[in-house]
């Protein structure tokens, strides 16, 4: 029962990032975004999810797991109920900035309680595969979700659905989970800022490029500023007596290695799914509910892999799933690259899909074991944070590199279908271009399908430097498999 609290929990927080995706839209036609700029709704949330996952996980060292646990899946609730009241997209974005502060507090406490719960081992092996397997399959999941709202519905309720859910976790808690021990500390609110701040920074220089350029001096500025606070963040680390970001944890280089995967796994997955959903709706012309159960084989074959994993690490260590893992993600990548707005879901969208998802199945438990073995109980926290906030702050970087990389290349095709359009518009459908500039029909889905190839083509290299990685970098010692069967091997796995 626990591990099902703790569970749902990370599933809500997973699942919020993609059940908007499918909605992304309706959202753009209600409250007026722009393609590139419709990014933001995803970034908003993982950019303060990722950016205040380390003060999260603190947090619950500190203050004790189970309590702040219970405070971010409220403050999660209480986002999602204003941003489901959203009337403009300054209120949305607002909304799930906040969503993501709440995500941020309960999602690396929730990792922790299954360091502290369960004993080291085989039965710690499974709760981890569990744990790992929702937060890989509960992108998909959350588009399947978000489908029958938004067709049975509307768009709010990918946003209201998570007030029950979020009620019953809260009312669960206190009969199922002990509090745990608590560890004197202050908290690093410097780093958490700065951290947070450079983040933004960055993201949105690569958003700014692929609207206006990287010519534009806002863009040109956005990333020198980047650069100081970042810079500065990581002097705050080394001089902080008790840091956000444990800057001895990369002395480790499996755990070292492990975040740097993280990091590039999450870029390309969180771009599969946003161009992908875009993909099977504006060109395949799939409604929302399809466009969901489309995406539900993901969860699926995730499951599988996790499994897989799960049930073979003790006896081969986790390098060989990380190395295949990366491999299958990014051949799955490399075949979305062929779509064209003659593709099929059959043809050229569900193989591809199939591939990459058995490895990130793989890959998901892997990294999890690896990032938390031989961790010591005061850093659990902040161990799990540190994590997370790979995945969070990967995921947001990587999607806006995606998204300069579409808007580059749909602005290239733009240029040679605008004239194709002009030549055989009507003048409503010329007036329409000029007030939206956005192409209708087959014209729109060449530009879409265009830049979401190229989108593709740099998430595919992401899965190759991960896969490099694992091969380099990661090393598997005897002793290692050792405590992954629940012996008293030595040092970190």
């Amino acid at each position: 029962m626990a591990l099902l609290v703790i569970a749902s929990c990370q599933l809500m927080v997973v699942l919020d990032i993609t059940i908007v995706n499918i909605a992304l839209p309706h959202i753009q036609s209600a409250l007026g975004f722009s393609t590139t700029s419709l990014a933001w709704v995803v970034n908003a949330y993982t950019l303060t999810f990722g950016g205040l996952l380390l003060l999260g996980g603190r947090a619950g060292d500190i203050l004790g797991r189970r309590r702040v646990f219970v405070f971010g899946v409220l403050l999660f609730v209480v986002a999602s109920l204003l941003g489901g009241l959203s009337q403009n997209s300054g209120e949305l974005l607002a909304a799930r900035a906040l969503q993501g502060v709440g995500g941020a507090i309960a999602s690396p406490t929730s990792l922790a309680l299954i360091s502290t719960t369960f004993r080291e081992g085989p039965e710690r092996n499974r709760a981890f595969g569990v744990f790992a397997g929702v937060s890989a399959g509960g992108g998909a999941i959350g588009l399947l979700m978000g489908g029958i709202l938004v067709e049975w519905l509307n768009w709010r309720w990918v946003l209201f659905v998570n007030v029950p859910i979020g009620l019953l976790i809260v009312l669960a808690t206190p009969r199922w989970i002990r509090e745990s021990e608590r560890h004197p500390g202050h908290f690093d609110i410097t780093g958490a800022l700065t951290s947070t701040v450079g983040m933004v920074l960055l993201v949105y220089g690569f958003i700014r490029a692929a609207q206006e350029g990287w010519g534009d001096w806002l863009t040109l500025a956005s990333f020198g500023a980047a650069v100081v606070v970042l810079a500065g963040f990581v002097l705050v680390e080394r001089r902080s007596r008790q840091p956000i970001t444990p800057l001895h944890m990369f002395r480790d280089r499996n755990r070292a290695g492990t975040y740097g995967i993280m990091l590039c796994l999450s870029a390309a997955i969180f771009g599969m799914f946003f161009f992908l959903t875009l993909f099977v709706q504006d060109v395949l012309g799939f409604s929302p509910l399809m466009a969901g159960f489309a995406f539900l084989p993901v969860s699926a074959v995730i499951a599988v892999g996790a499994g897989l994993a799960s049930r073979f690490l003790p006896t081969y260590g986790p390098k060989p799933f990380m190395v295949v893992g990366a491999i299958l993600a990014a051949g799955g990548l490399s075949w979305l690259t062929l779509t064209d707005v003659h593709s099929t879901y059959a043809g050229s969208v569900l193989g591809p899909m199939l591939v990459f998802s058995l490895g990130m199945g793989m890959e998901f438990v892997s990294l999890t074991l690896m990032a938390l073995s031989d961790v010591p109980v005061q850093e659990t926290g902040a161990a799990s944070g540190l994590l997370n906030a790979m995945q969070q702050v990967g995921g947001s970087l990587g999607l806006s590199i995606l998204v300069t990389m579409f808007g580059t290349a749909s602005r290239n095709e733009a240029k040679d279908q605008i004239p194709a359009f002009l030549s055989q518009a009507t003048p409503a459908e010329r007036v329409r271009f000029q007030h939206t500039g956005q192409l209708p029909g087959i014209w729109g889905d060449h530009v879409l399908t265009a830049g979401a190839a190229a989108a593709f083509v740099m998430a595919a290299i992401f899965t190759v430097v991960a896969a490099l990685i694992a091969v380099v970098v990661i090393q598997v010692r005897p002793s290692d498999l050792e405590r992954l069967k629940g012996g008293t091997g030595v040092g970190p796995v």
